[in-house]
């Protein structure tokens, strides 16, 4: 039987993640999950990738206020405003609105990070489609509403690398436990009490995967040397864990049961499924 072992939320795109024991689950995430973004004054957002020093900033949400705290910087109190102008943001090249926090919030990040920046809010009518198997919306995460990774696959891969690595160097929202190592990798369709989750796309490792989400610094080469000598994605890259767009919304817990209600028998994140829909030879009913 697979159960919710653990549950994250990332209020700021690139920033800490907070850990609950339940939260809701909406179409575009877990409640608050990368609802705001940090912009350089262009707009253009800002992620690990290149600003490996937001992993250190902590984000807390409390009502109508944003706090952020970082190691050696007083903490930051933003209420949040939903009414300020909008302006453009760019994330990953697509166009989009954000609401400026303002200038006290702006001057803190940018002494933080080292280089000029601003946070938004994504607006009350943010549009956004992704893509994958199953379409869904998001606020500002790269892509799908929520990421799950299992257990069993992370020890997996600790096996074969020097160091075991934290299940935080790859920013679930979602963490399994009782599944065989790449289960997700096979799961279309997923239910636990009123929610449901499709398959959109498997989750593609970048160079955050390398950033120590405590120091804020690059730690490479692991995990991508190891991922790529035997994750190799059908769409490119490195492939570990699995996208999901939130098919039906609901309140979600630690310790809930995951069901895979329809699952293909190949991986979906192998070149030879890349096709793969809905095949109903591979349907299950029954937890994992």
């Amino acid at each position: 039987m697979a159960t919710i072992s653990e549950l994250y939320h990332y209020p700021v795109k690139g920033c800490a993640g907070i850990r609950v024991a339940a939260g809701v689950l909406g179409l575009a995430g877990l409640e608050h999950d990368r609802r705001f973004l940090v912009t350089d004054p262009a707009g253009t957002y800002r992620s690990q990738r290149r600003d490996p020093l937001l992993a250190t900033i902590q984000p807390a949400v409390d009502g109508e206020r944003l706090t952020l705290s970082a190691p050696g910087a007083a903490a930051v109190h933003v209420p949040i405003d939903e009414s300020a102008p909008r302006r453009p943001v760019t994330l990953f090249g697509d166009p989009y609105t954000g609401i400026d926090q303002g200038e006290e919030v702006a001057a803190w990040l940018s002494a933080v990070l080292g280089t000029p920046s601003r946070l938004v809010l994504a607006p009350p009518e943010h549009q956004r489609i992704t893509d994958g198997l199953t379409p869904g919306t998001s606020g500002y995460a790269d892509s799908c509403a929520v990421h799950l990774l299992s257990e069993a696959s992370l020890e997996e891969l600790n096996e074969r690398v020097d160091r075991p690595l934290p299940m935080s160097r790859f920013r679930p929202n979602i963490v399994v436990e009782g599944w065989d190592a790449y289960e997700e990798d096979h799961a279309l369709r997923l239910s636990t009490g009123t929610v449901e989750l499709g398959y959109g796309k498997p989750a593609t490792r970048c160079v955050v995967a390398m950033v120590d989400q405590l120091t804020g610094t690059r730690a490479g080469p692991e995990p991508l040397r190891t991922l790529a000598t035997y994750r190799r994605s059908a769409a490119g890259g490195v492939a570990f864990g699995a996208k999901f767009a939130v098919v039906r919304p609901g309140p979600i817990a630690v310790g809930d049961v995951l069901t895979v209600t329809e699952r293909s028998a190949a991986s979906l994140a192998e070149p030879q499924s890349r096709s793969t829909t809905r095949p109903s030879s591979a349907a299950s009913s029954s937890p994992l």
